[in-house]
């Protein structure tokens, strides 16, 4: 359970893009048999939302989304299931071949790979990344300015050079990441348009705490989309230090929640006057929350945050648990890097 929760919490901390800016990500995971969880997952999400779901128990493509469901036919999941069943026998050898490397022989390991692209529908930009993890740490990159992998570990250096020698692969993968990807992209926006950019306004509560990590906790939920500024001050001053800022998790509607806490003692509060400011793309003006007119959380709002991890987690095993999160990912439809740099094409539209 502790890796699902941390998989979750990965997958709710991807930062939200500007407005004009979209993404199509995917992520696939391999587990170690043993655990009551289907060995082989994926997800792809779009602006990091779920729209299509594969593990290794239903062994079948499926919508997660009303508006891809209305638009593409059963060609399309035809298709990404077998992507998914190749990727699925490709990753169940990896992780087998990780395991040597590290000189493991028993235990829970994952193996993972994120790719996808991102466009702005503005200024027309793009970019594309490929990334793999083992054991939620770095295992291999591939570099788009460069156009070739890197591998952050001694274990990976094998797999690296052989790739790295495959100039008909590299190619596949650079016209994957910089043309096929965010061509699928913009359909993806174009289809599910309405849903992608609505916007819905937080609510905001402000709770006191005095043990055992005495302070202030702003409390923001409902909104949507899950991009949100959480900002504290004393007397009217900008605060910056003493802040902890919490994962962004999904709530059971389709929005988000999130919290920011301000280390502060009880007499301080009780003297000072502390505030709490939130900003969102919905909302004309901040909203601005004080111990006044602050209030906890509704139960409701907290059980329909657990029930939304939970659901969350059936789409979210496929999340790469990296500890160093790589800034710019992009990709979409390429070729799946193996262990021994032996994948064949295994990408998805």
């Amino acid at each position: 359970m502790k890796l699902l929760l941390l998989l979750t919490l990965m997958l709710c901390g991807i930062y939200a893009a500007s407005a004009a800016s979209h993404s199509l990500k995917y992520f696939y995971t391999a587990v170690t048999a043993g655990i009551d969880f289907p060995e082989f997952t994926t997800v792809g999400l779009v602006d990091d939302e779920p729209f299509t779901y594969y593990d290794s128990n239903i062994r079948r493509e499926t919508p997660k989304t009303e508006w891809i469901k209305e638009n593409v036919g059963a060609d399309y999941w035809d298709r990404n299931t077998q992507t998914s069943l190749g990727a699925q026998q490709s990753f169940k050898a990896n992780i087998g071949i990780a395991m040597q490397r590290f000189n493991q022989t028993q235990g829970v390991h994952t193996y993972q790979k994120m790719y996808g692209c991102e466009w702005d529908d503005e200024t027309g930009a793009t970019g594309g990344f490929r990334q793999y993890g083992y054991d939620g740490k770095d295992f291999l990159t591939y570099d788009m300015t460069t156009w070739r992998f890197i591998a952050p570990v001694q274990q990976a250096f094998i797999t690296a050079q052989k790739v790295n020698h495959n100039p008909a692969l590299l190619e596949n993968m650079k016209q994957y990441l910089t043309q096929e990807c965010v061509e699928w992209l913009k359909k993806y926006v174009s289809y599910g348009r309405s849903a992608l950019e609505r916007t819905v306004a937080p609510k905001v509560s402000l709770l006191q705490k005095d043990s055992p990590s005495p302070g202030l906790t702003c409390h923001v939920t409902g909104f949507y989309p899950r991009g949100v500024m959480v900002t504290w001050q004393r007397n009217g001053e900008d605060l910056d230090e003493d802040v902890e800022l919490g994962e962004m998790l999904p709530n059971g509607d389709g929005t988000f929640q999130t919290r920011s806490h301000l280390r502060v003692k009880p007499e301080d509060w009780k003297s000072q006057e502390y505030t709490c400011t939130v900003q969102h793309k919905s909302l004309e003006q901040d909203i601005v929350v004080s111990i006044e007119n602050g209030s906890s959380p509704p139960m409701g709002v907290i059980i329909g945050c657990v029930l939304g991890a939970l659901i969350l987690i059936l789409a979210v095993i496929g999340v790469v648990i990296w500890k160093k999160r790589s800034s710019g990912y992009k990709t979409t439809n390429t070729s799946d890097t193996s262990s021994e740099g032996s994948d064949q094409p295994a990408v998805k539209a």
